[in-house]
């Protein structure tokens, strides 16, 4: 009889967002008249900016010639993305070769995919609350999974524990689900740490854009020593809205070297192997991102974003209820509301006012009594849910 991977069977019975859908498709079924105003998962509301959707035009048509068809492209990226992402760098002061950067399809992705350069007898240590799929590509190859505890104490966003020893470090920094996004010293102690340690840090930077603090670091390599213990995983589907269109990209330094191996070799073997690379036609939309045109219009759809965060952070101000998150980040973490679990929350906030957001229990135990609100959505849902919100917990 075939062997299989019982370690699916470690999983827990389904996935936050799959439960949070099976819950409003009752309700729906319920209420069809009822308008829904989605603050849950992180899907963007706004379409592509027109920079990209004239690079995507463009290159549909190239593939129409055949003097400018492309087929199979470069397993690890087309090399005129690779430059446009490394000049982005660039324009921070991060130096970076055309052969650390890898296009990816998604950060989501990426981080699964990341997973095959460490052997299953790793130990990976997740700051919770943390992106359920960290814990969960894990546990599906039975790796060890240290539950690092971070709260309201710390603004979740804890320092290294000298005592814990583990190979895999994730940061994710600004923060899904909190927010919170790590200074320079608080970054700079995880990479002093992971070099001390021998770790790597699965750095996952798929939000930096939202980061309006200059004093806040954007990049793992913004940091001394990180080039030596550190992946960089990021994705434009929050930066550009390609949520639908699917693409990122991975930073793997040439210095990255554990047990005699180095690992940026190790992923170029990988991908060679594992990819028949990105499409030629999503990679051109991708790079018209990184001119100065494609900058400035997501920059204002960006901005959109960061409007809708100030309506929901003024309603929480005017309730006196507690948050983190919101002002560098798209979401908003919450404290729920009279002693509440954070699942008890949900129901009610759907079940009186329309509102769908994220449990925090979802991202962990010590989400649990927490509440995630994503900062995606339209903005007159979001100025008619922070109504309604502000009317239904006033006094509570």
């Amino acid at each position: 009889m075939i062997s299989i991977n019982k370690h699916y069977a470690d999983l827990k019975d389904s996935y936050l967002f799959y439960n949070i859908g099976q819950k409003v498709k009752a309700y729906q079924e319920e209420n069809p008249d009822a308008h829904l105003y989605r603050m849950g998962i992180g899907d963007v509301s706004l379409p592509l900016c027109d920079a990209v959707i004239e690079a995507l035009h463009g290159a549909v048509e190239e593939q129409a010639a055949k003097e400018s068809f492309h087929g199979y492209m470069p397993e690890c990226g087309a090399p005129f993305l690779r430059e446009a992402i490394a000049g982005y760098y660039g324009e921070r002061g991060i130096v970076l070769s055309l052969e650390e950067v890898f296009v990816s399809s998604g950060a989501s992705d990426e981080l699964g995919d990341i997973l095959d350069l460490f052997d299953r007898e790793s130990t990976a240590l997740v700051i919770e609350p943390a992106y359920p799929a960290y814990v969960d590509a894990n546990v599906m190859v039975g790796r060890n999974i240290i539950h690092l505890a971070s709260g309201r104490e710390n603004g979740f966003l804890p320092d290294p524990d000298e005592g814990i020893a583990a190979d895999i470090l994730y940061i994710c920094s600004p923060n899904n689900p909190t927010g919170a996004v790590f200074d320079r010293k608080k970054l700079q102690a995880w990479v002093d740490y992971a070099n001390r340690k021998g770790a790597v840090i699965l750095f996952d930077a798929a939000y930096e854009a939202f980061i309006e603090d200059p004093a806040l670091p954007h990049s793992i390599f913004e940091l001394e020593g990180a080039r030596t213990c550190a992946i960089e995983i990021c994705s434009l589907s929050k930066t550009a809205g390609f949520t639908g269109t699917r693409l990122g990209y991975t930073v793997v330094p040439t210095e990255l070297e554990r047990d005699g191996m180095n690992l940026h070799d190790m992923w170029v073997r990988n991908r060679t192997t594992k990819t028949n690379g990105v499409s030629y036609i999503i990679q051109k939309g991708g790079a018209a991102i990184f001119t100065s045109e494609g900058q400035r219009q997501i920059r204002e759809n960006i901005q959109v974003y960061k409007n809708n965060a100030k309506v929901l952070m003024e309603a929480l101000d005017s309730l006196g209820i507690w948050y983190c998150g919101g002002k560098n980040a798209p979401y908003i973490w919450m404290k729920c509301p009279g002693e509440m679990t954070s699942w008890e929350f949900f129901d009610y906030l759907l079940r009186e006012i329309q509102v769908v957001g994220t449990p925090g229990e979802g991202f962990g135990a010590c989400g649990e009594g927490y509440f995630r609100l994503s900062t995606f959505g339209d903005p007159q849902d979001t100025i008619e849910a922070a109504k309604r919100l502000t009317a239904l917990l006033a006094g509570k």
